[in-house]
């Protein structure tokens, strides 16, 4: 095959994906007239001149292009190019109007400049001392991310991660990736195993070495902890970890067996024998469980220390009180007081914020210092709006501090308060609750309030459910749904999920705040929601801010990817604005997005929503108000949002919205159970629209088998386990 070469300065990207590398460029060239490049690349700017090799294609719709198999870049050497090389926001500080003040200032000596002689920038006019500093530590960043990018390449690596790693290691970053390229996966977020290992592998790391077996079995107990599993049987990972590295079992039994010991003896796994088989967990999890286990145990033994009698406390429910409650929410609100952890749960319409209400009112008569807290940001709104008082989220009660990576609160500085009340506790993972349980001090009283029905937490572990089952506990399930509750069809149908009965599209004297439009055509399904925001929603009074689409899955025609692709040019297409892409999406100022990693530094946390309040290209800066609280992120973080139109059920857990609208077809079969349906109905206040075809939403109502996830919390509870 034939191979061309073209050489020429860059005029302006057209498109970059900054996951694979694949970007669409034009190329200014003196030989030819302005080409379109296309091809994996990483690291190009608008005015950098480049040499390519490939061949001339032909696409049926932007025509001719250059298909682009390697290249190698220059910086540029004219001022044109440099200036639209400075003008790209390559260098932090530097925008289009400042990139022409400069190259006006120093022509084509303005990159020689930057580089020696940096502080002669302050003789541009506008140019600030403080600007100057920006703009000279963000070319010696620069600097080295491209050494970065040389050995991410040589090693066989995509060096589209390079600034990650640069802001995580900094200038000891090809040293320490040299003593361990495994630590990438722990440490750089958004980094694969399979990433780390190709490295790995290119440095000389032999394919059955003891290291990698580690490095591969950590990995693959992550794996298992992601959906939802604290242990992995241990053949089971054995079985795993193999497969993972492609290797022969037969060939490397020897190998696998010192690599677990290696772990077991460097305390960075566990081992638990249960009912004759054995499991592996990482230490980090069993400490948390065990810990959860011990904090609890002693909470139950620990004394009551209020003087309030039951019978004061009965004769306060029976004469000062608003609201009659009825048998369970009374025998709640009693164990609240007599038990020093208590679980109240209970379904949509059975009472719990009622009983809430009832419980501070009690409080407050008998001077009790309390918290509400909750685990997410919208979970704790909805507490605050619902009870009138103040409520946060576990982590800002926690108070994170960067600077030590830890919570403030802990054993020895326990949280002050004499009942701490946290809601939709079936959210909680593991590491969560252990944070928690450690600041809770033995004087205090604790009430975890939630809907075990519900799906359980997205991180590992299955809190909630386990505690219920040791019944250690003092536990009230709250069924009764209340007169107010009985005529929405919402509240009526999602108990229907949740006995296993396909819903209702008619329900007499019930409001009508549900509905089932069926559709087998899942192509025809955004034509459908699009409809119903144009007319339906505006129907019943809702405001379109308040109205999420909720679905199973991320891919697909009704994947999370492309409905919110499709969305954001429905809702927000203004292309004249400014942009910020990553990953292959578009963001502009309107957006909703959701953040999915917890990021401690910027205290914001997996699964808080926000709208795009501002972003500014020549700083590469977008700012997202969370509910008030504004985050920033640099043009390389925005990997950690996600557009937000449409979300999955698992990430809407602990939110409400006015309305939603949910599609349900057969592509989602895999992940169709009872209480996924459960869940995105009652995320519901005012209108809930299903989507789909009545097949597949049977399916799901029918399936009540969730995935069992291994973990011990309940038996730690309740007996004695073989731990090493």
């Amino acid at each position: 095959m034939n191979t061309d070469q073209i050489s020429g300065v860059i005029d302006r990207i057209l498109f970059s994906n900054q996951e694979t590398g694949f970007s669409v460029f034009i190329v200014h060239s003196k030989k030819l007239e302005p080409t379109t490049v296309t091809g994996s690349f990483t690291n190009i700017q608008a005015g950098q001149e480049i040499h390519l090799q490939g061949s001339w294609g032909f696409h049926a719709k932007f025509g001719k292009q250059f298909q682009a198999t390697s290249f190698t870049t220059a910086l540029p050497t004219s001022t044109l190019g440099i200036q639209k090389y400075l003008g790209s926001g390559f260098i932090k500080g530097i925008g289009k109007v400042y990139a022409e003040k400069i190259v006006q200032q120093f022509g084509e000596k303005t990159l020689t400049i930057i580089d020696t002689r940096p502080d002669d920038l302050l003789l541009v006019s506008g140019l600030g001392q403080k600007r100057v500093e920006r703009i000279k530590q963000s070319w010696i960043d620069q600097k080295y991310i491209a050494k970065i990018m040389v050995f991410l390449q040589e090693k066989g690596a995509s060096a589209t991660y390079a600034t990650k790693i640069y802001k995580k290691y900094g200038h000891d970053a090809i040293a320490k990736l040299s003593q361990d390229p495994y630590r990438l996966t722990d440490d750089v977020w958004g980094i694969g195993f399979k990433t780390a290992d190709k490295i790995a592998q290119n440095m000389g790391f032999a394919t059955g070495s003891v290291q990698r077996i580690q490095a591969g079995i950590l990995f693959s107990l992550k794996q298992a902890s992601n959906h939802g599993h604290v242990y992995q049987n241990v053949e089971t990972l054995k079985e795993t970890t193999f497969q993972l590295l492609e290797i022969d079992p037969a060939l490397h039994q020897s190998e696998m067996k010192r690599s677990l010991i290696n772990l077991y003896q460097n305390d960075k796994i566990k081992l638990i024998s249960h009912q004759e088989q054995h499991f592996v967990g990482l230490a980090a999890m069993y400490g948390c469980e065990k810990g959860i286990a011990q904090k609890i145990l002693q909470m139950i033994e620990a004394p009551i220390q209020h003087k309030i009698s039951n019978a004061t406390l009965y004769q306060s429910l029976q004469t000062n009180m608003d609201i009659e409650l009825n048998d369970d929410q009374q025998r709640a609100i009693m164990a609240c007081f007599s038990s020093k952890i208590s679980i109240i749960t209970g379904g949509p319409g059975t009472g719990k914020t009622t009983l809430i209400k009832t419980l501070l009112k009690l409080l407050n008569q008998h001077n009790f210092e309390y918290k509400l807290a909750a685990p997410t940001g919208r979970a704790a709104k909805r507490l605050m709006e619902s009870t009138k008082q103040h409520a946060t989220t576990i982590h800002r009660l926690l108070e994170f501090d960067p600077a030590s990576m830890k919570f403030t609160h802990h054993e020895q500085n326990a949280l002050k308060t004499d009942f701490l009340i946290v809601d939709e506790t079936s959210m909680i993972d593991i590491f969560l609750g252990h944070s928690l349980l450690k600041a809770i001090s033995l004087a205090s009283h604790v009430v975890f309030l939630g809907d075990v029905d519900q799906l359980p937490s997205v991180g590992p572990g299955n809190v909630l459910k386990d505690c219920i089952n040791s019944q250690k506990i003092s536990c009230t399930k709250l069924t009764q749904i209340f007169r107010q509750a009985q005529n929405s069809m919402i509240i009526q149908n999602a108990h229907k999920i949740n006995h296993g009965e396909f819903f209702s599209s008619t329900l007499p004297d019930c409001k009508k705040d549900f509905y089932f439009i069926k559709e087998e055509n899942v192509e025809n399904a955004f034509n459908i929601i699009t409809k119903i925001l144009h007319t339906t929603i505006p129907a019943h009074n809702i405001d379109a801010s308040n109205v999420s689409i909720l679905t199973p899955m991320n891919r697909g025609a009704t994947g999370t990817q492309k409905l919110n692709h499709d969305l954001q040019q429905l809702i927000n297409p203004d292309k004249q604005g400014p942009q910020a892409t990553s990953m292959g999406t578009i963001y502009r100022i309107k957006d909703r997005v959701m953040q999915i990693r917890n990021n401690y530094d910027k205290k914001i946390f997996n699964g808080d929503i926000g709208t795009i309040i501002a972003i500014d290209i020549d700083e590469q800066i977008l700012m997202v108000d969370f509910d008030g609280f504004h985050v920033s992120y640099s043009f390389d973080e925005i990997n950690e949002l996600v557009l937000a139109y449409a979300i999955t059920i698992h990430k809407s857990q602990g939110s409400e919205y006015d309305a939603v609208i949910i599609p349900i077809f057969m592509q989602h079969f895999m992940l169709l159970q009872r209480n996924l349906m459960y869940t995105a109905i009652t995320r519901a206040k005012k209108l809930c629209i299903f989507i789909g075809q009545t097949k597949a939403i049977a399916m799901g109502i029918k399936n009540a088998k969730q995935e069992q996830r291994i973990t011990f919390l309940s038996q730690f509870l309740t007996e004695s386990l073989s731990c090493r």
